[in-house]
């Protein structure tokens, strides 16, 4: 289903899990991240009512996400920490096409997003079958479940905003280059990308 060309390293999940406090660190930013990503994406492309409709419960639902992180935070009694660059999202920001319309501009974003929802769903798959606090397991199951439906809200509203047979073939090379991106980077387990 999220068509992702390169699976994660099998070493990241083992790593992660022996550093649950930085993965749960910049699990939250990313979950802050992605509610304003979405916001950015109401306020820039608002002339597009589909993607303001479809985005405006993803917000709320990205925020309610950071709010959980941080409830697993407290209850370790781990600190927010800082937020960390995320080299990835770096990586795929430098592959968006630049001009166009403005629906071609708003399905770039839309998919690196999904490209972004694809990933974030994958390592919360291996989340939820390999860390060994069943509380984990089952929260991250739960956010498997609901960055699935993300990343299916992003790809629907490419493909409904600007022209299908474009953003399909805009969308494998998409997938290319994140295969790219995942290969170069170094596998660390204090990320959660």
């Amino acid at each position: 289903m999220l068509h992702l060309q390169l699976p994660t390293d099998p070493r990241w999940v083992n790593i992660a899990e022996m550093n649950i406090e930085d993965i749960l660190v910049d699990h939250a930013y990313c979950e802050q991240k992605a509610a304003s990503s979405c916001i950015s994406l109401i306020v820039n492309f608002f002339d597009f009512p589909e993607l303001v409709d479809t985005l405006t419960p993803v917000v709320a639902e990205e925020w309610g996400h950071f709010e959980r992180v941080m409830d697993h935070l407290k209850k370790r009694n781990y600190p927010l920490g800082k937020p960390r660059k995320d080299e990835y999202v770096v990586k795929l920001s430098q592959f968006i096409k630049k001009g166009g319309s403005r629906a071609q501009q708003l399905s770039e974003y839309l998919l690196m997003n999904a490209l972004i929802e694809a990933r974030s769903c994958e390592r919360f798959k291996l989340l939820s079958k390999h860390v060994q606090d069943d509380e984990l397991k089952k929260f991250y199951y739960e956010l498997m479940v609901s960055e699935a439906g993300h990343y299916v809200n992003f790809i629907e509203l490419a493909r409904s905003i600007h022209e299908l047979e474009k953003v399909n073939k805009r969308w494998q090379e998409w997938l290319t280059y994140e295969a790219e991106v995942i290969k170069e980077l170094e596998v660390r387990g204090d990320r959660m990308h």
